[in-house]
């Protein structure tokens, strides 16, 4: 504001020194009243959160991404001693990349803030503080990661953490990548992985995007991070046509979104219990076999139908699965890829279904088109 009130003080040498005081006068007036009204409810704003007993206050700052808490307890002494007391933690680099008018450079400032406040606040919290959730959400960019990575490591090795998760976004929003950027994007990710091997082996969720691993990646990432329990993959794959066998002791779930798999094969996932699978690659396989699913109870399949798209047949499809008790079909108003079966066909494998939904039904798919599924699920 002081700066601005120099420039306006610079006098148009086309126009005379009165009537330029008079317009920088009018102006300085309505900015230090908005600056006042603004800090005046700042101060209202802090002086009501100060009121607060401390168990709510920390509910509160747990609940927002943990830069917007850290902001907040600067507001007064008592607050800040809170930040030392918090057990969930989000720290988040924002919005993707590419997607709103932010440039790039203020990603890269906001990755590089995330990775020195992750630093910051591991190393210097009370290990007599359980962490029960860690969310971090970063670009996948040098030398930040490494310094998410690392502090992660350390704080896994010397105290106690809960729900750990990171979502790595990749600089390049999918549109804008070629297949050599999607190689590149796993070639970097592969040597964070390798880099920080005992940050990853302590995680229970993880989010990837944009990237083409090699055949053995995706499960050398798995047999790694042994806590996993919900892995989402968008946008990645392990080549066009690409076959992909996933095993894992924990997993719960599992979301795929795009990609050129030819198909995700489910071989052993004992905990299984939730799958969706968004916008397969047209294949005459895919785009799922289940193999050892016996928890599986949830299933969302989301598809814009073109004329090659293979038309699923859902006895064969969940020939394995006969527990199936959730079923989520969205064919976001084209063609249609399911094919209507005989419910003598169909009740084997839906007979303990109890919810369904069928969304964005093209028309000409009444509610009659519907009957083979009713017919077949009892439950």
């Amino acid at each position: 504001a002081s700066a601005a009130c120099r420039r306006s003080n610079k006098v148009d040498p086309n126009s005379s020194g009165v009537s330029s005081s008079r317009t920088v006068f009018s102006v300085n007036a309505t900015q230090k009243a908005t600056l006042n009204k603004d800090a005046a409810g700042s101060e209202e704003v802090g002086d009501r959160l100060s009121k607060l007993p401390n168990d709510i206050l920390l509910n509160i700052l747990e609940r927002v991404d943990t830069l917007d808490a850290i902001r907040t307890c600067i507001l007064s002494k008592r607050m800040m001693k809170l930040c030392t007391e918090l057990s969930q933690f989000f720290l988040s680099c924002s919005s993707i990349p590419g997607h709103n008018v932010r440039t790039n450079s203020e990603y890269v400032r906001t990755n590089s803030a995330v990775a020195h406040v992750t630093d910051n606040i591991l190393s210097t919290k009370s290990p007599e503080i359980t962490i029960s959730k860690l969310k971090i959400r970063f670009i996948l960019m040098q030398p930040d990661c490494y310094t998410i990575g690392k502090s992660v490591a350390r704080t896994m090795a010397t105290q106690k953490v809960g729900a750990a998760e990171f979502e790595i976004i990749t600089e390049k929003i999918h549109k804008k990548c070629s297949p050599a950027d999607l190689l590149d994007h796993a070639k970097q990710f592969n040597d964070f992985f390798s880099a920080c091997l005992d940050a990853f082996a302590g995680l229970k969720r993880l989010w990837l995007r944009n990237m083409r691993f090699g055949e053995s990646d995706i499960p050398n990432i798995l047999s790694t991070c042994k806590l996993l329990e919900s892995l989402h993959l968008t946008n990645c794959d392990s080549g066009m046509n690409s076959v992909v066998q996933l095993e894992h002791a924990k997993l719960t779930e599992l979301e795929v979104k795009y990609g050129k798999f030819e198909i995700v094969e489910l071989t052993c996932l004992p905990k299984l219990q939730r799958v969706s699978y968004k916008g397969w690659f047209n294949s005459h396989k895919g785009p799922l076999y289940f193999g050892f699913v016996p928890q599986l109870s949830k299933l969302r399949l989301t598809k814009i139908g073109t004329r090659p798209t293979r038309t699923l047949e859902l006895s064969q499809l969940l020939d394995n699965v006969p527990h199936i008790g959730n079923l989520h079909l969205d064919f976001q108003s084209e063609k249609i890829w399911v094919l209507p079966e005989s419910p003598k066909l169909l009740r084997p494998v839906l007979s303990q279904l109890q919810q369904v939904n069928l969304d964005n039904l093209s028309e000409g798919c009444d509610l009659a088109w519907t009957m083979f599924i009713l017919e077949a699920a009892p439950s």
